[in-house]
C-alpha cells in the first residue's frame, strides 16, 4: 500500500475523510489505497494510520466498523470543551479581579448544589487543588469564590475539576442566575407535583388495604389495589425522587457518604421490597410510606429552596445597579452608546439627569447631586462637581454630568460591596462548623447502626422483621433536616440583616 500527498487545482466538493470522517480540504489531497481502492485522507496522519492498519493486516476495520473513526476532541466531553476560552484576558474582565500580579478571583456560579454536603464536597476537592489558595461557596446563591495563583494553575483547569464530580460551574452572570433559578423552581414544582399526586392516590388505596385487613378482603381484590399502588408509586420513584438518586451516586462516586445516601437507600429498599411482595402476592408493601416520604423531602427541600432564592436577591439587586448602557464621548466629543461592560479606564461618559452612572470615576465637567442611598444608606442627594469622585451605580438627579471613568468590573465599589456580602453569606460561623463535623459522621454512623439492627433483628427474630425495622432506622434517622436547617437559618438571617440596611 502506497500513500501519497499531491496538490491538486481541482476543486473537490463534499469529500469527507475515510479514516475520521472530516472534510477533505479543497486544493490539498491524502489518500492511502485500503482495500484496493483509493480512498480520500484529510490529513497526512490519517493517512498514516490508515497505512499501519492496512499493513498489520486489519483492513476489515473499515468494512465492520459502524461509525467514523473517532477524533482526538471527540474524547472530550461536551461540557468541557471551550472552557480553555476562560483562560483568556478579554473574557476575564467581567468576572476576575486581579488582586496581585500573578493573583486572581473570580465569581462562578455552581450548578447542581443540593444540600450542605454539595457545598463542602466542593469546597474540599477545589482547596485541594495545587494553586487554588481559596474557594468558597455561597449556599444561598449557588455562586463561588475562587482565588488562584496563575501561575501554578488556570480558571479552566478549576472549572474541569468541578465538572470531575458532577457539577457545572461557569462565570457568574446575573441575568444567567435568574434563568437557572427559574429552571431549578420549575423542575422542583414538577417533581412536588408527582408525589404529591402520586402519594394521594396511593395513600387512598393504602386505606382500603388497611380496612381490609382489618375487616376481611377477598384476595384478588387486595392484589388488584396493590398493583394499582405499584402503577402509581412507580413514577414518584422514578420522576420525583431522582435528585436524591443522582446525588447519592455522585457521592458514592467519590468516596463520599453524603445526605442522600440514607436516603436513597430507604426509597429504593422499601420500593424494591414492595414490588417483591405484590408480585409474589404476599407480604408487607410500603407504597404509601415510599410516596409520602418522597413527597416531605422534597416539600422541605422546594421551602429551603424558595428561602434561599429570596436571600440571594438582595445581591443580586445590587448587581442589577449598573446600566446596561452608557454614553461614550469620543474625543470630538461624539455621543456613542454602548454597553457598560465595554467601558475602560479613560473613557469618557455622559450621565444626563435621571441616569445611573455606570462605572466608577471622577466629575469632568458639569455640577450635580447623586442619590447613593442604595450603595451607602445616605438618604439626601449629595453634591458633585469637577474633580470629585463618582460611584457606579448611584443616580444622577439634577444636571448633566461628563465623568471620567477610573474602575470597572470587579474593581468598582459595587462590586467589592457584592463580594463582602457573598463572603458574609459564604463564611461559616461556629454552628455551621460544627453542623459540618457532625454530618460527615453522622451518616457513617448512621449506616453502621442500620447493619447492625438488622443483623441483630435477623439473628433473634427474621429477615422479614429485621427488614422492616431497619427501614424505619434509615426513615426516623434521615439526616436532610441536619443538613438544611443549620445553612437555611443562616442565610435567612443574612438576607434580613441586609434588607435593614446592617
Amino acid at each position: 500500500m502506497t500513500a501519497e500527498s499531491r496538490a491538486s487545482d481541482a476543486t473537490r466538493i463534499d469529500i469527507s475523510c475515510f479514516h475520521c470522517g472530516l472534510p477533505v480540504v479543497t486544493g490539498t489531497t491524502y489518500t492511502a489505497v485500503i482495500n484496493g481502492q483509493q480512498q480520500p485522507m484529510c490529513c497526512h496522519g490519517c493517512a498514516a494510520v490508515a497505512e499501519a492498519i492496512v499493513a498489520a493486516g486489519l483492513s476489515d476495520f473499515y468494512q465492520h466498523r459502524t461509525a467514523p473513526s473517532r477524533r482526538a476532541e471527540d474524547l472530550i466531553p461536551e461540557q468541557l470543551r471551550g472552557l480553555e476560552l476562560y483562560d483568556r484576558g478579554d473574557l476575564q474582565q467581567s468576572f476576575v479581579r486581579q488582586e496581585d500580579e500573578h493573583v486572581r478571583e473570580a465569581a462562578l456560579i455552581l450548578e447542581g448544589i443540593v444540600c450542605a454536603a454539595c457545598v463542602w464536597l466542593n469546597e474540599h476537592h477545589v482547596n485541594a487543588l495545587p494553586g487554588v489558595l481559596e474557594f468558597r461557596v455561597n449556599y444561598s446563591t449557588h455562586r463561588a469564590r475562587v482565588r488562584w495563583d496563575e501561575r501554578q494553575t488556570k480558571l479552566s483547569t478549576i472549572l474541569a475539576a468541578i465538572a470531575a464530580i458532577g457539577y457545572i460551574a461557569h462565570p457568574f452572570d446575573p441575568s444567567r442566575q435568574e434563568s437557572l433559578q427559574k429552571r431549578e423552581r420549575a423542575v422542583a414544582l414538577r417533581r412536588l407535583a408527582v408525589a404529591g399526586l402520586g402519594s394521594m392516590q396511593v395513600m387512598m388505596l393504602a386505606v382500603g388495604l388497611y380496612v381490609g385487613e382489618a375487616q376481611g378482603m377477598e384476595e384478588w381484590i387486595r392484589q388488584f389495589l396493590r398493583w394499582i399502588s405499584l402503577v402509581l408509586a412507580a413514577p414518584v420513584v422514578a420522576y420525583a425522587a431522582q435528585p436524591f438518586f443522582t446525588a447519592a451516586t455522585r457521592d458514592l462516586r467519590r468516596h463520599q457518604l453524603g445526605m442522600d445516601v440514607p436516603v436513597a437507600l430507604a426509597v429504593l429498599a422499601a420500593f424494591a421490597a414492595s414490588v417483591w411482595h405484590t408480585w409474589r402476592g404476599d407480604g408487607e408493601v410500603y407504597y404509601d410510606s415510599v410516596t409520602m416520604f418522597v413527597f416531605f423531602l422534597l416539600t422541605g427541600r422546594f421551602l429551603e429552596m424558595a428561602a434561599r432564592h429570596r436571600a440571594g436577591q438582595i445581591s443580586e439587586a445590587l448587581v442589577r445597579m449598573l446600566p446596561a448602557t452608557a454614553i461614550r464621548l469620543d474625543a470630538g466629543g461624539t455621543e456613542t452608546v454602548v454597553p457598560s461592560a465595554e467601558l475602560a479606564p479613560g473613557d469618557r461618559v455622559l450621565v444626563r439627569p435621571g441616569d445611573t452612572i455606570p462605572a466608577d470615576g471622577r466629575v469632568e465637567e458639569g455640577a450635580s447631586s447623586v442619590d447613593e442611598s442604595l450603595l451607602t444608606g445616605e438618604s439626601l442627594p449629595l453634591p458633585r462637581q469637577a474633580g470629585d469622585a463618582l460611584i457606579g451605580g448611584s443616580v444622577n438627579i439634577e444636571s448633566p454630568l461628563v465623568m471620567c471613568i477610573d474602575k470597572v468590573g470587579a474593581e468598582t465599589v459595587l462590586s467589592a460591596i457584592v463580594r463582602l456580602l457573598d463572603r458574609a453569606q459564604g463564611e461559616k460561623p461556629r454552628l455551621a462548623l460544627l453542623t459540618d463535623r457532625i454530618a460527615a459522621h453522622f451518616v457513617a454512623a448512621l449506616l453502621l447502626v442500620s447493619v447492625l439492627v438488622f443483623l441483630a433483628w435477623w439473628y433473634w427474630a427474621n429477615f422479614d422483621t429485621a427488614f422492616r425495622i431497619t427501614l424505619a432506622v434509615l426513615v426516623v434517622t434521615c439526616p436532610c433536616a441536619l443538613s438544611l436547617a443549620t445553612p437555611t437559618a443562616m442565610v435567612a438571617a443574612t438576607g434580613a440583616l441586609t434588607r435593614q440596611g446592617i
